[in-house]
Parts: structure tokens; C-alpha cells; sequence
């Protein structure tokens, strides 16, 4: 046992000793940093995952909200398509019906100046036949005939030519 006499198996012994005393501490938080970094990597992926499907489920909540909106906007386009024709439909209506309605003015108003030159015509008739017949009945009665003739024939006059 000559061993246990030398100084350098007692260092030995001693370093063994002081290795497992300070291997268990040194193993625990060497360890303990590598759980806690492998639980913080753990969590950070987590963290991703969970941004990544929220990511996910907005980007299919606004490529539900893009179609829709698409298919709003062709429908008013449609319906502004339609509106424009009822509008051209509506126009083109109107403007014949001004149009008619300004031809039965014009003809009206043609009716109108027709009858009246009709009427100057006639008055202006009545007038020279008048004047005429005067004249002749002064020219072939006596004085005292002549005038109640005429005054007679002037009086009979407007009613038989109206």
C-alpha cells in the first residue's frame, strides 16, 4: 500500500473528489441553461406557429373580403350598366315625346293662322261686297230706295256669309 503513501494518489483522489462534487452543480446549470434556451426556442417556435396561422387566417379572411368586394363591384357595375340604358331609354322617350308635343304646337299654331287669315279674308269679303253693293244699289235706285235697300243688305250681310 504504498499508494496510499504517495501525495500525488492523494491529488488524485482529491481532484476525483472534486470533479464529482462540482460535476453534479456545474452538470445542473449547464443543463438548466440548455432546458431554459430549449424552452425559449420552444416557445419562440410556438409564438411563430401561432403568428403563422393567424397570418394565415387573415390573409383567407381578406382574400374572402377581395372577392366579395370584386363581386360587389361588377354587380354596381351592372347595375350602372342597366341605369345608363333606362337613362338612354328614358331620354330618347323624352325627346320624342317634346318632339310630338312641339309638332302639335306648330300645327296648332299653323290651324290658328290658317283660320285667321280665313276670317281676314272673309271680313275683308264682307267689306268689298259691302262697298260694292253700295255702290251699285246707289247707282240704280232712287235716293229714298236706295238707302233702305242698303241699310237692309248690310244688315242681312253678316249673317249670311257667317
Amino acid at each position: 500500500m504504498e499508494i496510499l503513501r504517495d501525495a500525488e494518489f492523494w491529488v488524485l483522489v482529491a481532484f476525483v473528489i472534486l470533479i464529482v462534487a462540482v460535476f453534479k452543480p456545474v452538470k445542473k446549470a449547464f443543463t438548466g441553461g440548455l432546458d431554459g434556451r430549449a424552452a425559449k426556442i420552444k416557445a419562440d417556435l410556438d409564438e411563430a406557429q401561432r403568428l403563422r396561422d393567424e397570418a394565415a387566417a387573415l390573409l383567407a379572411e381578406y382574400r374572402e373580403k377581395q372577392t366579395q368586394a370584386l363581386a360587389e363591384a361588377q354587380a354596381i357595375l351592372r347595375e350602372a350598366g342597366i341605369e345608363a340604358a333606362r337613362g338612354r331609354e328614358q331620354a330618347a322617350a323624352d325627346l320624342a315625346a317634346a318632339l310630338k308635343r312641339r309638332e302639335r304646337q306648330a300645327v296648332d299654331r299653323i290651324a290658328q293662322a290658317e283660320a285667321k287669315a280665313l276670317d281676314e279674308v272673309r271680313a275683308s269679303a264682307v267689306e268689298l261686297a259691302v262697298a260694292v253693293t253700295g255702290n251699285l244699289l246707289r247707282s240704280a235706285l232712287d235716293g229714298k230706295n236706295a238707302a233702305r235697300l242698303v241699310d237692309q243688305a248690310i244688315a242681312e250681310l253678316p249673317q249670311k256669309l257667317h
